[in-house]
């Protein structure tokens, strides 16, 4: 009789739940809020690579008529050359110019600090592309420099449309770390290349491949809704599309 009581009486208390709470949805403002900072940036790497087309326009690149790229003279000074010409020369210049540190914060400005910097030093790596440039794109100028155009080109029409936007990110990334490894923190006549200007490009460009912004007022939103019933059939092609935007 008392383990029935028992029985009944412990049938009567809920079990404790250990199931946690599901999140609330955020709110509408919120989530319209997210999607105008996404397309801003979206938009707003895209006309960082439209600014920089116009410079260097084929089919001379803004360089000059022999192609000739930047170069020290021996007298402290630097030889005629101009548009991508110079930049470009300026990457083999600077490649062997002293150790090129990246990411540098300088603890040093703390009185009694025991670390005077926190940095990467990557000079191999801006050795090495100086070589690059300097043996094999600075010789083939004149038809690579319309890889390096229409490379930019296409970073600002993939992403200005938001097609694609995944394919436009890994573009605008590898076009960024280049330009970092090469330029950022060189000390340019007549001026500085700030180093975080080129990571800021980094990481937008990392924020476009993976918030793939094209789904938010782009035409990637649009190709989706169509590609998406061929890619749950199986259909390759249809996956690819929507792995792409």
């Amino acid at each position: 009789m008392q383990s029935t009581t028992e029985h009944a009486s412990s049938s009567t208390i809920p079990p404790t739940s250990t199931a946690i709470s599901p999140a609330l949805p955020a709110p509408r403002w919120e989530n319209r809020l997210r999607a105008i900072v996404i397309v801003i940036a979206r938009l707003a790497l895209a006309y960082l690579f439209f600014t920089q087309l116009w410079w260097k326009l084929p089919p001379r690149f803004g360089c000059p008529a022999d192609f000739v790229l930047k170069q020290e003279d021996g007298k402290g000074g630097y030889n005629k050359s101009s548009g991508l010409c110079t930049y470009l020369g300026y990457e083999v210049i600077f490649a062997d110019k002293g150790p090129r540190k990246f990411l540098v914060a300088e603890p040093k400005y703390l009185a009694g600090s025991p670390i005077q910097e926190i940095s990467v030093d990557l000079t191999w790596l801006t050795r090495l592309n100086g070589q690059i440039v300097q043996n094999f794109i600075g010789p083939n100028v004149r038809w690579f420099g319309y890889v390096i155009w229409f490379s930019e080109f296409a970073v600002f029409v993939l992403l200005f449309l938001g097609l694609f936007t995944r394919i436009g990110g890994l573009i605008a990334l590898g076009i960024s770390l280049q330009l970092t490894i090469g330029l950022a923190g060189t000390p340019l006549p007549g001026d500085y290349e700030w180093e975080w200007a080129y990571n800021q490009m980094v990481v937008l460009s990392l924020l476009m491949i993976g918030l793939t912004p094209g789904r938010i007022f782009g035409l990637d939103a649009l190709i989706r809704k169509r590609a998406a019933p061929a890619a749950q059939r199986g259909n390759l092609f249809a996956k690819l599309i929507m792995l792409a935007s």
